[in-house]
């Protein structure tokens, strides 16, 4: 076994950069701790300007080859690549629990899989992708997309590998070339995506995988004029860095940014169902960026809804994310957890009532917590706190619903609970958002749109909108008569 090789849970990882079909190693490291107990995972490359531009350098020269391999082959690598995934499920389960602190539950149940149907999806899009054919003034138009060239993806600790690979999997499926670089706090998967990839038979170069520290490396990256596209998800302040970067190459962006989104529960809904749905909002710790962390309750249903939020919210198990019966595990690093405790906190001396936790745990553990007393323009109910931390506001009527929910710099997520459908059509349509559930929470079709409004992002991915952004939409238009040889 390599001195670069660390061992998670009996499953063997490299730590060092994946660049041009080999593994590259770097004089510095970092380290990376598990969330579950603080103790030492291992040390992984950190990159520099020097790992960035021979991750760029190997994807810039290995695109002409992938673009021009046929769509039927790029779908079948990518098959490939599903396969892969699900005979590891497990492996890649358990070292991203150990990594980032998510249930290994879930892990093995529903992101794991995913991550296998998201190659899946693209591949098979790929094969029925088409826009058709028309004519102008009997001229033909045909629409084709020409693979843009490489992209750098960076991607976020709290689903690190679902949320890579729905960047990467379109991205190769559309003849790009990759480089990927995922967060500090969660990097291992991302070397053994990079294994399975080249077991696969992806050709070197087609996927680079650099390990590194914020913009120690992402600013050659993001910088970089022989890269394409540009897909990052994570905070807003990052985002603005990686716009800057990017402006002097004018180089296509895709961001997926934070959200404080509303759940808005009407006296008509189903309270259980409302209450279910609130209390879902938990998930992963509260590290979700579309979690409905603003719970807006019609007045007189809102009695009733706290007791039984309380009552299900306090029964949640929270402790090793290993653990079958653990419902909540604990929150990705220390720095974290600081600011999460920093919110409630403040939010608490300014007058906010915690209904439930407003506290921490032992080790990097955050109570639930449930925050009433709030106004509107409090900074707990403006910006993104990213842990278990909800707060609860009432509202008399629709308009004052619709005011409240939209009421943020955000706009990437929204959740309804009514029983009246003409009632859910009207306030949907006012709701300034990417994605609205009405009635269920967390459902994503790859072929829907994704993305934010205002400070929640800038453009949408999945179906063909991820083809869209990853190509060079080209139309080509024929004269009629044409080919005529006058010679």
């Amino acid at each position: 076994m390599s001195e670069h090789t660390i061992t998670v849970a009996g499953v063997a990882v490299d730590t060092r950069h994946w660049i041009g079909g080999e593994r590259v190693a770097s004089a510095q490291t970092f380290e990376d701790a598990s969330p579950i107990d603080g103790g030492t995972i291992g040390h992984i490359s950190r990159g520099t300007a020097m790992e960035a531009a021979a991750a760029v350098a190997a994807a810039n020269a290995a695109f002409p080859a992938w673009a021009a391999t046929s769509r039927a082959e790029r779908a079948r690598i990518l098959h490939a690549i599903a396969d892969g995934v699900e005979k590891r499920i497990e492996e890649l389960a358990i070292v991203e629990t150990t990594d980032n602190g998510a249930l290994l539950r879930s892990h093995r149940r529903g992101v794991m899989p995913r991550v296998a149907h998201n190659f899946r999806f693209f591949a098979d899009w790929l094969l029925q992708l088409e826009h058709g054919d028309f004519e102008t003034r009997g001229h033909a138009n045909h629409v084709s997309w020409d693979p843009a060239g490489p992209c750098v993806l960076i991607t976020p600790w709290n689903a690190p590998l679902m949320l890579a690979t729905w960047k990467v999997a379109p991205a190769l499926a559309a003849g790009d070339t990759v480089v990927l670089k995922p967060a500090e706090w969660s990097p291992l998967t991302a070397s053994l995506l990079a294994d399975i990839a080249a077991e696969a038979g992806l050709p070197a170069g087609v996927l680079n995988v650099v390990q590194g520290y914020g913009s120690e490396i992402g600013d050659a990256l993001t910088s970089h004029p022989d890269v394409r596209r540009i897909s990052f998800t994570g905070s807003v302040p990052t985002a603005t860095r990686i716009a800057q970067s990017a402006a002097a190459n004018l180089t296509p962006l895709s961001l997926e940014l934070g959200g404080k989104s509303p759940l808005l529960v009407f006296a008509d809904a189903d309270l259980n169902l409302a209450v279910d749905l609130a209390v879902e909002q938990y998930d992963n710790a509260g590290q979700v960026c579309l979690a409905a962390t603003r719970l807006l309750v019609e007045e007189s249903v809102a009695g009733e809804f706290t007791r039984r939020f309380v009552e299900k919210a306090s029964a949640l198990k929270q402790g090793d994310p290993r653990d079958e019966a653990t419902d909540i595990g604990p929150n990705i690093h220390p720095r974290q957890l600081e600011k999460i405790d920093g919110f409630v906190r403040r939010a608490v001396a300014a007058g906010a009532r915690a209904v439930i936790g407003g506290h921490r745990g032992a080790g990097q553990y955050y109570a639930p917590t449930l925050l009433t007393d709030v106004d509107q323009d409090a900074e707990i109910v403006q910006e993104e706190v990213f842990g278990p931390v909800l707060t609860l506001q009432t509202f008399a009527d629709e308009d004052e619903a619709v005011r409240l929910a939209n009421g943020t710099r955000f706009g990437l997520a929204a959740t309804v609970a009514t029983g009246d459908p003409e009632r859910a059509e009207r306030v949907t349509g006012q709701l300034v958002a990417g994605t609205v559930w009405v009635n269920c929470f967390f459902v994503r079709d790859l072929q829907a749109p994704f993305g934010g409004s205002r400070l929640s992002g800038v453009g949408r991915e999945g179906g063909t909108w991820s083809f869209d952004f990853y190509c060079d939409l080209k139309n080509t238009v024929t004269a009629p008569n044409g080919w005529t040889n006058h010679g």
